[in-house]
């Protein structure tokens, strides 16, 4: 294959001919010049397999891995069920490709088809997509279905995850839209600002509930405000909160979207994760990638089929509001694993497991002389705490085994999930308690 050439040199002067060009490289004339390679790489000779091994070996050996967690900021450390673990390595599953033919590919199509059922009762929505990469790029996609051609605007809270800010706004740059920041107040979204930025070009409002800081919306009024204005309401969620609290659709969302990690996906130094999408029924058309639908086969007997597939990339790519054209079905089949094994009644114990322990610790941190909490709103599992001397109290964490908050404006932002003992945080509250004596 490396000597494949998929064209001559006359068809390839013909095809930039075809689009105004006269050189290859001018396709790229966006990137920096000194980003170009007009060397070949300095690559190092082949090893043996066992050579690989070791040098994999040393590398990873690298990495610390933390007894006790205490950070979340998007990415959240939660048990996982040895079955979903296991499963999900077993050889069908993780070499199935697209299930392009339905007949061969029944047990991949019921397993997108079982998460997305899932996903839509977490929510409430009435249908869910197979998934798309991650949660922030869930939110620019659905951004991107609210727009028509007199509202382009898309108004994003200031407390939403900076990652998904900043998606968001790449995807409105790339087709020339505008992407509005509503300021924030208290950790959470600035309501009166809200309001006066609801102007009659604006599309759609995304809000992330709980905010960034941990901080519980009112999700239900920012709804109505956004619906009184014609504009499209998004909720940007955490999964396993949603098992405790009021589903988008009965806050007035018309999508859902968030990072799937926290449903069975290990941290993993940042991923592969996955980015789950739900709508309601009239936005279905507009929702991207791809829905896997039941239906029955020639004998009367169960079946399951892609129902829609917008493949963009094969007709009116010039209209298409999206090019996602996959989706992570290997995460997505955890996920929905996940979902099936701990159930809805283990999946509130982990919330509510998670609020009880997020709020212990906070009340041990801020009898500390010195610590308080920032923003003094309801949280679910994630909070700040203003306190001298971060820096030394992280390390002597660090020390002790101890992953502490993460390092914000203004303060630490500290999480705890149902997998943290009331022992581990005994030990960090003792360890911060005597760096700050």
């Amino acid at each position: 294959m490396g000597s494949y050439v998929p064209s001559t040199e006359a068809e390839r002067r013909e095809m930039l001919k075809a689009i105004g060009l006269t050189d290859y490289r001018e396709l790229y004339r966006d990137v920096p010049e000194k980003m170009y390679l007009d060397e070949p790489l300095n690559i190092p000779e082949g090893m043996s397999e066992l050579e690989v091994s070791n040098a994999i070996s040393a590398m990873a050996a690298k990495n610390k891995v933390f007894k006790t967690v205490l950070r979340g900021a998007g990415a959240y450390d939660h048990y996982i069920p040895s079955i979903v673990k296991y499963i999900p390595t077993k050889e069908e599953f993780l070499t199935a490709y697209t299930p392009y033919q339905a007949e061969m590919s029944q047990g991949v199509l019921q397993s997108i088809f079982e998460y997305q059922t899932m996903i839509c009762e977490l929510t409430g929505m009435d249908v869910s997509n197979a998934s798309v990469y991650d949660g922030a790029t869930a939110a620019g996609e659905a951004a991107a279905m609210c727009r028509d051609r007199k509202r382009r605007v898309t108004l994003v809270s200031g407390a939403s995850h900076p990652d998904t800010i900043n998606t968001v706004r790449t995807y409105c740059y790339g087709t020339g839209d505008e992407m509005r920041i509503v300021p924030m107040k208290d950790g959470k979204t600035d309501m009166a600002a809200l309001r006066e930025m609801l102007t009659e070009d604006v599309a759609s409002v995304y809000i992330q509930q709980p905010s960034f800081f941990g901080q519980l919306e009112d999700a239900t009024a920012i709804g109505e405000m956004v619906h009184a204005a014609g504009a499209m309401y998004i909720m940007g969620c955490n999964p396993i909160a949603l098992a405790i609290m009021k589903t988008p659709k009965d806050c007035g969302a018309d999508i859902a979207v968030g990072e799937g990690q926290p449903l069975g996906m290990p941290l993993s130094y940042g991923g592969p994760y996955l980015g789950f999408m739900a709508t309601l029924t009239k936005h279905m058309r507009k929702l991207p990638g791809r829905i896997v639908g039941q239906t029955t086969d020639s004998k009367g007997d169960t079946a399951y089929v892609l129902s829609l597939q917008a493949r963009e990339q094969h007709i009116r790519r010039e209209k298409a509001s999206s090019n996602i054209c996959s989706n992570q079905a290997l995460c997505a089949f955890t996920a929905g694993l996940y979902m099936a094994t701990m159930g809805p009644d283990g999946m509130a114990e982990a919330a509510n497991q998670c609020m009880a322990k997020a709020h212990y610790l906070a009340a041990k941190l801020c009898e500390i002389p010195g610590v308080i909490l920032k923003y003094k709103g309801d949280f679910f599992h994630e909070f700040v705490t203003e306190m001298p001397r971060q820096d030394e109290v992280l390390k002597a964490l660090e020390d002790a085994d101890i992953l502490g908050g993460l390092p914000v404006e203004g303060g630490i932002m500290w999480c705890a999930t149902e997998k943290v003992t009331k022992a581990q945080l005994d030990k960090a509250i003792e360890v911060v308690k005597e760096v700050l004596a």
